[in-house]
């Protein structure tokens, strides 16, 4: 059985690899982490045209500084892996369009059992209750996906059910 650990390096990707290494320690897994091109970055976020010094700047060695990132995140979320149980390898993928559909594309060529990742990544603006590729891998997912919150997410969360406990009186 081949579990997708989608990994960032974040709180959120580490506490997923915890969990799935306790779930299932001894499985077999991919630790994937998705990048993309300065390019790539600048087109989807509509800055391309305000970036003309950093566009002559650009080269192919930006780039594969990107890619040599994205493999080094990879190789150590695998090591993460490897030390929770897990029989790791790292794997990365180019983003072209949505990033969720760049983890799906993966998953389908493991043929992964299970998709694992966090609720929230280092992306942009965090979500109060589930991240933006979280919601979106959940959402179109065509195999089981595991998503575990952070365990700042956790603590909040029991704080915030032990308030609920207390107001409303039950003993």
């Amino acid at each position: 059985m081949m579990i997708l650990i989608c990994y960032d390096g974040s709180a959120d990707a580490q506490a997923a690899i915890e969990h799935i290494g306790a779930l299932m320690p001894g499985s077999q897994a991919t630790v994937l982490v998705v990048w993309e091109t300065v390019l790539e970055t600048m087109t989807r976020n509509g800055s391309l045209g305000m970036g003309f010094g950093l566009v002559g700047a650009y080269n192919d060695e930006t780039d594969a500084a990107l890619k040599a990132g994205a493999l080094e995140t990879a190789t150590n979320g695998a090591q993460r892996a490897t030390a929770a149980g897990l029989l790791a390898q790292p794997r990365i993928a180019e983003r072209h369009d949505d990033i969720a559909a760049a983890m799906l594309a993966v998953a389908a060529d493991v043929d992964a059992a299970v998709i694992v990742l966090g609720t929230r990544g280092l992306g942009g603006v965090k979500s109060l209750m589930l991240g933006s590729v979280s919601h979106a891998v959940l959402h179109h997912a065509d195999r089981p996906v595991l998503v575990v919150p952070s365990p700042g997410i956790v603590e909040e969360r029991r704080r915030w059910a032990e308030r609920a406990h207390v107001t409303s009186g039950v003993t």
